[in-house]
């Protein structure tokens, strides 16, 4: 599964993480849920109820710490060893893992905003054409190329989730240089980090109004980055087996998960929820148990594996639903009924786990490693693999 590093030891010996696959999947899930009931058919939106979908939106914090914790867990030897001669082959890395699907997905948005047009023209005679700037533009498809939409999603976006992978790569090109000092600090220090972390995502909490579904402009920074440093810091603690029988009784595993849907069901504050996820992310990866054997099925595994896909293809699915409807003469779902919404909601989920499936397999994977192949031909080292389950979904969309 992984290539050679450069310090030429077999990357096979890096462990499998238990769980974080699974746990991957299911989020992943919870973010289309969060998309398509609480936004997009506001018949099924069940927030009056329950905030258990409708607080969807904080998957992607749990998906910034994962993807800390991960990447800390395949690259701390090597960054520890010489930032310089492993930077760029994790860039490498990163840039086949994330860039391929995006840049697939968004020539799906113009190719359908495209098509869209030429049927608007032959039925009309006219047809207004892609914007230069603003949403779905000339100017956003070039930001998204070069994966800047998450300075400013709100105006730069095709594919609205994608915000989170702009935001994400940029915690990319400073976490080789953060990772050694954060990794050889004393155990005082880190708490100081630690400290400074929670600080950080307080200071969020309290400019966003404690509204953590801010997906544009600068302000998503001091939400992703902290996060994917405190994904480090997990991930140190868990090295360290910290308090690791306690997190792996399958009673403390149920209790965290228990607790947690209990603060989503009743609309707790964002900051509180997020501050449970180490705890959760702990719960998952130390538990060997009956916890673990639950949630490592096959079903929630090839959830996990496909999530990214997923993720990413979700937006599309829905802006083709939204062209579709719109020649039907629907021009706001509030109108649909609930059986209709439902029937819609099916139909495109399945449409979205079919489309993820296909292309986790036929992009995700070979083009992964096309281009890796293709960038390190042009440069020194060959790029170190971080393996499948590192291809952490990067984030969910905002509102």
């Amino acid at each position: 599964m992984y290539s050679r590093s450069p310090t030429n030891r077999p990357q096979s010996a890096v462990s499998q993480l238990p769980s974080l696959t699974a746990l991957r999947g299911l989020a992943a899930l919870w973010v289309v849920l969060f998309h398509y009931t609480a936004l997009y058919f506001p018949r099924l939106d069940m927030t009056g109820h329950s905030s258990l979908i409708g607080k969807g939106y904080l998957a992607v914090d749990l998906f910034f710490m994962l993807s800390g914790f991960v990447m800390t867990h395949v690259y701390y030897r090597a960054f520890c060893e010489s930032v310089r001669e492993n930077y760029r082959s994790f860039l490498v890395a990163r840039v086949a893992r994330l860039y391929p699907l995006h840049v697939v997905v968004l020539l799906l948005f113009v190719a359908t905003a495209l098509l869209v047009q030429l049927l608007a023209y032959a039925s009309t005679g006219t047809a207004e054409g892609i914007p230069l700037t603003g949403t779905r533009s000339l100017t956003a498809a070039i930001a998204n190329l070069f994966m800047l939409q998450g300075l400013s999603a709100e105006h730069l976006s095709w594919n609205y989730p994608s915000w989170s992978i702009s935001v994400e790569f940029m915690a990319y090109l400073a976490f080789p240089l953060i990772l050694p000092m954060v990794w050889r600090a004393s155990g005082r220090a880190k708490l100081v980090v630690l400290a400074a972390v929670c600080a950080a995502l307080s200071l969020f909490a309290y400019l966003s109004g404690g509204d953590f579904n801010q997906w544009g402009g600068p302000l998503v920074l001091l939400r992703c980055l902290p996060e994917f440093l405190l994904g480090t810091l997990i991930y140190s603690a868990y090295r360290a087996r910290l308090w690791s029988d306690w997190f792996a009784a399958d009673a403390v595993g149920l209790v965290v998960l228990a607790v947690a849907l209990l603060c989503l069901h009743l609309r707790a504050p964002d900051l509180l929820i997020v501050a449970l996820f180490p705890v959760l992310v702990l719960a998952a990866v130390c538990n060997t148990g009956n916890v673990a054997r639950a949630i490592n099925v096959t079903p929630f595994i090839w959830l996990g594996e496909i999530s990214y896909s997923l993720y990413l293809i979700h937006g599309f699915v829905q802006y083709a639903a939204d062209q579709a409807l719109e020649r039907f003469g629907v021009h706001d779902n509030a109108d649909l009924s609930i059986g209709v919404s439902f029937a819609l909601l099916v139909a495109m989920l399945a449409v979205c786990f079919a489309g993820a499936h296909l292309s986790y397999r036929g992009i995700e994977i070979g083009w992964r490693k096309h281009l890796r192949a293709l960038l390190a031909a042009n440069g020194a080292a060959k790029p170190k693999s971080a393996g499948a389950h590192t291809g952490l979904v990067s984030g969910a969309a905002g509102a």
